[in-house]
């Protein structure tokens, strides 16, 4: 049985992310095929990177975890200075950038040692995310090796130079969605690289229960729901001046955000915030909304938008955001806006007489395309291909 490695920035049942939650997906499903670890680091949250896990090897469901300690902990100010040389100042230089990632970190040299001194031991590395630093230097060392998922978008650091040599390295790319190809391919020209778009399958549970949810966390009406890392970066302020400004319309109408918070929360009668919830609670959140909404403008994916539709639930996306704007145009099972007057009318388009419509093709579309047996089928191609 062949072995490989994926590697992550973080990894663990408590992490909340979206490329974090991706990898454990993946993980899980491939250990039927192959001898599955990860390699990743101690960090449970990205504010500081500071070691939260004690074990350096564990067992998560199958799949053997390597942590390594952090060796610097994450500093803001630094980084933002650095930030400021390259895009104010026009530093965009290999050196400059490159010490730039490493002040993002994590900072785990001992695990790019590891991927060095034991690349041997393994068939194939994938390394998940392109812009931490144990893809951009873990990929050095395995470069013959490696798969590369960059769950990429345009945000401004990965026009930084050291990325130009990150997007060109691989063995193999595997997208996940056309407009991350086409993104990535117009940026960097390395279309001659083997790459495949590859989704991710979603199998939400059958048993999804609205009414213990609502129980639960007494909620009463119908509301809207944010599932994901609640930050302004994601355009969670936008969203919620947005929800503020319609609830004086629509005061019926609720705002529920579950997730770990890294800003602070409105105090408002309807909205609520319940915080980092379990698998089953969320599943049961995303079966009672009415509409799930996704404000950010940078995804590479989105597995919350597709489990909502998974479950029939419409989604309101941020049409700013291509690949978001591309499942909603695809699907027919959701609406972007670009303003707050179009995400006035997006709400109303979908919570209208052909809601079921919304809701149909939003189900019609993760049968179509994101069920696992033809992406695992995919992904060991492109295993068996390096």
């Amino acid at each position: 049985m062949k072995r490989i490695a994926f590697v992550n920035q973080r990894y663990g049942k408590e992490v909340n992310g979206g490329s974090e939650y991706y990898t454990m997906l993946m993980a899980q499903k491939l250990k039927e095929h192959y001898e599955v670890e990860v390699l990743t680091s101690k960090a449970l949250t990205y504010e500081k990177w500071e070691d939260y896990y004690k074990e350096d090897v564990e067992d998560i469901d199958g799949v053997r975890v390597r942590r390594f300690s952090v060796k610097r902990k994450r500093n803001r100010i630094l980084q933002r200075l650095f930030k400021i040389l390259v895009t104010r100042f026009g530093w965009n230089t290999l050196k400059i950038t490159e010490a730039w990632n490493k002040i993002l970190g994590p900072y785990v040299p001992e695990l790019v040692k590891y991927i060095r001194e034991h690349n041997d031991e393994y068939d194939a590395f994938i390394f998940v995310t392109y812009m931490y630093y144990p893809a951009v230097f873990g990929m050095r060392e395995a470069a013959e090796k490696a798969i590369f998922v960059p769950t990429a978008h345009d945000e401004y650091c990965i026009y930084f130079k050291l990325y130009e040599e990150t997007f060109r390295l691989p063995r193999k790319i595997v997208f996940l969605t056309p407009e991350e190809r086409d993104f990535v391919h117009a940026l960097f020209h390395n279309e001659k690289i083997d790459s495949e778009v590859i989704g991710v399958g979603i199998d939400p549970p059958a048993d999804a229960d609205e009414e213990s949810f609502r129980e639960k966390y007494e909620i009463e009406g119908e509301y809207l729901l944010y599932a994901g890392r609640v930050d302004a970066e994601k355009g969670c302020d936008e969203m919620f001046a947005y929800f503020q400004r319609f609830n004086e319309k629509r005061s019926d109408l609720q705002l529920v955000v579950i997730g770990k918070a890294y800003m602070d929360i409105p105090k408002h009668e309807n909205i609520r915030y319940l915080g980092f919830v379990s698998e089953e609670d969320k599943y049961n959140a995303i079966k009672g909304a009415k509409m799930l909404w996704l404000p950010s403008k940078f995804e590479s994916l989105s597995i919350a938008v597709l489990e909502a539709m998974a479950l029939g639930v419409p989604v309101i996306v941020n049409g700013k955001c291509e690949v978001l704007r591309g499942h909603c145009e695809r699907s027919g099972g959701g609406e972007s806006y670009f303003d707050y007057k179009g995400f006035e009318n997006a709400v109303d388009r979908i919570a209208g007489e052909k809601y079921s419509v919304y809701s149909e093709n939003a189900r019609r579309y993760i049968d179509e395309c994101y069920m696992w047996d033809d992406v695992i089928e995919k992904w060991m191609e492109q295993v068996e291909g390096v």
